[in-house]
């Protein structure tokens, strides 16, 4: 989420149109044409962070700036070339990197949130002990993880570390309660 993606088609032959077709998750489907005989561009229906880019190397790739939950979906680029027409799709799943919580609650044990992650994230503690886990859904997609550390014992120490483990990376943080 918030950086910029470009995608290309394997190009076949000399083309003489490009074409993407993308149907989100949520939201009506967008669609972006490129004449080369003509050198022009159409779109219907595209939100304005997603365009053709030009490069000094052809041809033109789809380009989406500062990519957010919304652009999630199927992305089907048609070329129409001497070579005959081909189609290449991608499938972007969109990651949300949580922000991790770390506090002690009333009673003086830590408690961990992994907040609003795409996937949700998997919470560990060090030292090993049970924990009680809760997942929040929110409406864009996000996740919630919460977790409360609960050890039956003390081993001398009483700092306490969460890991959150996560596709778009790996965090921990300590506490003593």
């Amino acid at each position: 989420i918030g950086n910029s993606l470009v995608l290309t088609c394997p190009i076949q032959g000399q083309i003489s149109m490009l074409t993407w077709k993308i149907t989100p998750k949520v939201g009506a489907p967008c669609t972006l044409v490129y004449r080369t005989d003509k050198n022009m561009t159409h779109r219907t229906n595209c939100s304005d962070n997603m365009n053709w880019t030009f490069r000094a190397d052809p041809p033109p790739a789809l380009e989406i700036r500062q990519v957010g939950i919304a652009q999630e979906g199927n992305y089907s680029c048609e070329e129409a070339s001497t070579e005959g027409n081909f189609r290449t799709t991608y499938h972007l799943t969109v990651l949300v990197p949580p922000r991790l919580s770390l506090y002690c609650d009333e009673q003086g044990s830590p408690v961990c949130e992994a907040v609003a992650g795409k996937p949700p994230a998997q919470l560990s503690w060090a030292p090993e002990s049970s924990s009680s886990t809760e997942e929040k859904c929110h409406d864009n997609g996000t996740v919630t993880v919460l977790s409360k550390f609960t050890a039956c014992g003390t081993n001398g120490t009483n700092v306490t570390t969460c890991m959150v483990s996560h596709p778009a990376g790996n965090w921990s943080q300590s506490i003593a309660c």
